[in-house]
């Protein structure tokens, strides 16, 4: 199938997980991608331009979307998947960790969204964003990861309502449970009662990257053209 035929995609978190995953499903569909992230390691693939920068400063983000769109000859197609995640106790939550974590999550995501938005306006193009399940439900000990992505979603859906009229489509993903490298590294408090998280352990089990990466391809491709302003929850059944 080569839904992406022809498409020019930017890509943030390109090196692990979901990123990972949405960079080869996207070109293993035709699109060439031009892929971003601090860590190195981004696939290998002929369709797949490797690109290190950290999406929290604002002169990277701006030198990284002007040679992507270089690069591609445009850009049609935006993925905001870069982020971090931090669990601990409100008391124990220092300043520059929650600014880190707004600044990867929230302000990234801004960043490239503001530098790409031209060439989308110019193509008719789409973002996509990637927030999570914790946005919207309670999960304790992930008060800085929750307002990063809390705001995440808040943002995409005002610029939705910004660009619906320049022909930009603008969706929300929001993961739960999904076996990353960054899911694997989230640890607990010793005390914490564990059958706590018990509620919101997915129904069918805890999902691969390549779950939500089709997701993404779903809402990024011609099948997903009705959908802009929404957030599409991704999490196994975990708040049914």
């Amino acid at each position: 199938m080569e839904r992406f035929a022809g498409k020019k995609v930017l890509l943030t978190g390109a090196a692990t997980g979901i990123g990972r995953a949405t960079a080869l499903r996207l070109a293993g569909e035709g699109a060439r991608v031009f892929a971003v992230d601090l860590n190195p390691e981004i696939p290998s693939h002929p369709d797949i331009t490797p690109h290190v920068a950290d999406v929290a400063d604002e002169e990277q983000v701006k030198t990284a979307v002007a040679q992507a769109a270089k690069e591609l000859g445009g850009i049609d197609t935006l993925i905001n998947v870069a982020g971090i995640h931090k669990t601990t106790p409100l008391a124990t939550l220092s300043l520059a960790d929650f600014r880190r974590l707004l600044d990867v999550n929230l302000l990234g995501t801004f960043l490239f969204c503001r530098e790409a938005m031209p060439y989308l306006v110019e193509s008719k193009g789409v973002v996509v964003n990637t927030a999570s399940t914790s946005a919207t439900h309670a999960h304790p000990y992930m008060t800085g990861y929750a307002a990063s992505k809390g705001g995440v979603l808040a943002f995409s859906l005002s610029l939705a309502a910004e660009v619906a009229p320049r022909g930009v489509r603008v969706v929300t993903v929001s993961p739960g449970g999904v076996v990353t490298p960054l899911m694997s590294s989230v640890t607990f408090p010793e005390d914490v009662d564990a059958s706590f998280y018990g509620r919101i352990m997915p129904q069918v089990g805890f999902g691969e990257p390549e779950a939500i990466a089709g997701t993404i391809a779903y809402a990024a491709s011609a099948d997903g053209a009705y959908l802009t302003g929404v957030e599409l929850r991704v999490d196994g059944g975990s708040h049914v």
